[in-house]
């Protein structure tokens, strides 16, 4: 899959939007998000509270972004045993390799992961779908349907990522998020509607702009929400591509 996304043509957005300096150009070849009605059935076989966390931290885009950072067999080697569980035996197995180059690949697969994912990664509400998740991802919905900069702004957290692949450009931080929004986001009087959706084990929501020629919104992205307590720590946008498997609509109803 990997392999399969390097060839995909880079992406960029028209060069007359006045876009903001980024923080950082993002060097992850990003990888579809996933529905989480397709994960629900492998979440709720997982023993105990502690091993479906362990789950939703396994399919987070932070990890799967970090996983991407590694070399084919090292990610081989953390897949296989911190992921699906397999034993240092089986694994050295599978490769064809021995038990202690199992171990070393392992150990500096960890280590990476380590350095690469954020102190919090693991810090999302442990009850996903909560009162309190929904209650923020509503709120965030409403200030993106009025055009309400500020009102988003206010709900990311001082640190909050804005990543938007597979265009390269990141951005960190309420200021420089805000500017982005407002400037690019919001440029000519756009609006939003705004569909809730899980993917990845997080709150998402289906993004459709309003076709001012007629009354419908048209697809435009999915935003895969990470959340850090009562505030948003990041938003990455993807494409359309996914929708079908999210079961979104193309199109929806929009009389204006």
């Amino acid at each position: 899959m990997l392999r399969s996304a390097g060839r995909h043509p880079e992406v960029a957005l028209p060069p007359d939007l006045p876009v903001p300096e980024p923080t950082r150009f993002g060097e992850v070849t990003w990888l579809d998000p996933y529905p989480d009605a397709v994960l629900g059935d492998i979440a709720d076989g997982a023993v105990g509270p502690e091993a479906r966390v362990e789950f939703r931290e396994a399919i987070s885009l932070a990890f799967v972004t970090a996983l991407q950072l590694l070399p084919p067999r090292q990610r081989a080697v953390l897949i296989l045993r911190d992921v699906l569980d397999f034993s240092a035996r089986e694994v050295a197995g599978i490769l064809d390799v021995t038990e202690q180059s199992v171990t070393s690949l392992l150990k500096r697969a960890r280590a990476t992961l380590s350095r690469e994912l954020p102190d919090d990664a693991g810090s999302a509400p442990a009850s996903p779908g909560s009162a309190e998740e929904q209650e923020l991802v509503a709120r965030l919905t409403r200030a993106f349907e009025a055009a309400d900069v500020d009102g988003i702004v206010a709900l990311l957290t001082e640190d909050a990522w804005l990543r938007m692949p597979p265009v390269a450009l990141e951005y960190q931080g309420r200021e420089l998020a805000g500017r982005f929004f407002a400037s690019v986001a919001f440029r000519q009087g756009r609006r939003y509607r705004m569909v809730p959706t899980r993917a990845n084990g997080q709150p998402a929501l289906a993004v459709y702009v309003h076709d001012p020629t007629a009354e419908v919104a048209h697809a435009f992205g999915l935003f895969v929400l990470t959340i850090r307590g009562d505030r948003v720590a990041a938003i990455t946008r993807f494409d359309t591509g996914g929708f079908p498997h999210f079961g979104l609509p193309r199109t929806l109803p929009d009389p204006g």
